[in-house]
């Protein structure tokens, strides 16, 4: 008997609240994580780029291992492959708790601390990465091509609620007894809450193509790995790029304010939050409500996102008190909710169906390797404060000139939906086959 798949007609609501969930949670605590380190790292005696350099084990990890969840994805399924990097982030957030309590307590140097907080960070990026190629996936699979861009930007959305949330409710966690540990230990319960509702009520992806192993030779030419496919590169290197100047500025954000305050870590910790609260919400009106009101697509967005999130870092450069930080942070933040749906929703559009996870984990490489360069941004901060920003305006600039001069990138927005039914005829006469 062949076997009938639904239309290819979008998610039930249920379904992509539990895929949202899943990103929501993640990037609620990565960003939580990123509010309280700064008031960790100099209470502990770490110093600020060391604090930043934290993430950068985990980064690199992050990029190596996703490529290979994504095609793990393929073979094995995209509940099970959120489920590990559930798992994974679950496990490092309370690993990183204890380390921290070790730290806060002066149990152990300063420098063994940041050597054990490096290593339980990297646990999530060598399990967490599972999740990310996972859920872009089964979103793309159940969507047209002409309401991809829409839908990528309401998963994206999850990351902007996250960093809102993340912020918020990190100093409700900084209680009595385990102090600026608190937030790692709640955002683990989180995840593993998140954990449960994955397993137990997510369904498989309906439209996951039957998994083959990845041809070596196509015609006699050796098939490239995805990072190296003219039809990404370009998505990649303009999505690095973005993913570096927003990294640098949520990195540096925290002792910018520490240093305009003039007030202790701790007492700091609440302004902090404040800003990227503002920061997110300005990114979640990017993703949620402009990119739907004006029917944006990706050559708008990779165009726009660049040109506000460039604004908003001269404005933070030359920032003369708290408040511009927060109107410049703020503005960076909606033009990277503008940047990054354009290169994700390019991207899936670029590639057939059958290859929208190996995709994904190519973007989310990018996504986690950027990381790596977060401590020079510090460094150079601790010199010359403006210098990160002014930089940051300098590389999205040329973002911009790419973007406006680069074929692929000119070219990013649907094709006509026959490619799209084109595609899934091809998956349904699979299916028939293999009835």
């Amino acid at each position: 008997m062949p076997t009938t798949k639904p239309p290819l007609s979008g998610l039930p609501r249920s379904t992509f609240a539990i895929i949202f969930g899943v990103s929501f949670a993640t990037a609620m605590g990565n960003t939580g994580m990123i509010s309280v380190l700064p008031a960790i790292g100099r209470s502990i005696g770490i110093p600020d780029p060391m604090v930043a350099a934290i993430f950068s084990l985990s980064a690199l990890m992050w990029a190596f291992s996703s490529p290979y969840w994504a095609r793990a994805s393929d073979k094995y399924g995209r509940k099970p492959m959120m489920m590990i990097g559930l798992s994974g982030f679950m496990v490092s957030m309370a690993v990183c708790a204890v380390v921290v309590t070790f730290g806060l307590k002066h149990l152990a140097p300063p420098l063994v601390i940041f050597g054990c907080f490096l290593l339980a960070r990297a646990l999530f990026g060598l399990f967490g990465a599972a999740s990310n190629p996972a859920t872009q996936a089964y979103v793309a699979e159940h969507t047209p091509l002409e309401q991809r861009t829409q839908s990528m930007s309401s998963l994206a959305g999850a990351f902007g609620l996250g960093t809102v949330v993340g912020p918020f409710v990190a100093p409700l966690f900084v209680l009595p007894l385990i102090g600026l540990a608190g937030p790692m230990a709640g955002f683990s319960l989180i995840a593993g809450g998140m954990l449960f509702v994955v397993w137990r009520y997510l369904p498989e992806s309906q439209h996951r193509p039957a998994w083959s192993p990845p041809p070596k030779v196509v015609d006699g030419v050796r098939v490239k790995p995805m990072w190296q496919d003219p039809r990404l590169t370009p998505f990649l290197i303009y999505g690095f790029i973005v993913a570096v100047c927003q990294t640098a500025q949520g990195q540096t954000l925290g002792f910018l304010i520490i240093d305009k305050l003039k007030l202790s870590p701790t007492l700091a910790q609440g302004f902090i939050a404040v800003a990227m609260m503002f920061g997110a919400v300005a990114g979640l009106l990017a993703q949620w409500g402009l990119i739907r009101m004006f029917e944006m697509t990706p050559r708008q967005l990779l165009r726009w996102g660049v040109i506000v999130a460039a604004a908003g870092n001269l404005i933070v450069a030359f920032s003369p008190d708290y408040w511009t930080v927060v109107v410049g942070y703020a503005l960076s933040s909606l033009g990277f909710g503008f940047a990054r749906p354009g290169f994700t929703a390019g991207a899936s559009l670029a590639v057939n169906m059958g290859e929208q996870a190996r995709a994904a984990g190519a973007i989310a490489a990018v996504n986690g390797v950027n990381v790596v360069l977060a401590p020079f941004f510090v460094w150079l901060y601790e010199r010359v404060h403006p210098a990160p920003f002014l930089l940051n305006f300098v590389l999205l600039m040329a973002m911009l000139v790419y973007a406006l001069r680069n074929v692929q990138l000119k070219s990013a927005d649907p094709k006509p939906t026959s490619q799209e039914d084109t595609n899934y005829a091809t998956l349904e006469k699979s299916d028939e086959g293999a009835g």
